[in-house]
């Protein structure tokens, strides 16, 4: 197993190469964190435009059907009843407002639901969160190591053959 630079697990690092591995592991976490504000901004505008769609479609059902859907209801309620013509009217209006209030309530609710995301509030926080725990972030304790002078030499040069 080794570092992301790297270097065994274990092994002493210099401060470069901890630097170095901190500034990549902090870089990847901002490209991280701007990936999620990005794809929380297109689920955002997708609801959006659904929500604007549905609402469109509303006013479209309710101004071009009118014309064609009350005379074809009226006349086929008056076919089926022998009401009077003008209920037979009033009846084919409600129909269709019906059904445009229906899909004026759907648009609602994904309207509600656009409103309601707090995609960017949460990457925000999100960052500053990581901003304050890596202020906060002290260095891991390492233990002391003895002198130069308190090594043998036998010892140095046991070292130097299992390193090469």
């Amino acid at each position: 197993m080794s570092a992301p630079d790297g270097s065994p697990v274990g092994a002493e690092r210099s401060i470069g190469q901890l630097f170095a591995s901190a500034t990549t592991e902090l870089s990847a976490l901002v490209h991280d964190e701007i990936a999620l504000a990005k794809a929380q901004l297109k689920q955002d505008v997708k609801r959006g435009a659904a929500s604007g769609g549905a609402l469109s479609a509303a006013g479209v059902v309710l101004v071009f059907s009118l014309p064609m859907l009350n005379f074809a209801l009226a006349y086929g309620i008056r076919t089926w009843s022998g009401w009077n013509m003008a209920v037979c009217f009033l009846l084919s209006f409600a129909a269709n407002v019906l059904l445009a209030g229906l899909l004026a309530l759907i648009g609602l609710v994904f309207a509600k639901k656009a409103k309601k995301s707090k995609g960017p509030q949460k990457v925000a926080a999100s960052m500053k969160q990581t901003a304050g725990v890596l202020q906060n972030a002290k260095p891991h304790p390492r233990p002391e190591r003895p002198a130069l002078e308190d090594r043998t030499p036998e010892a140095i040069e046991a070292v130097a053959r299992s390193s090469s």
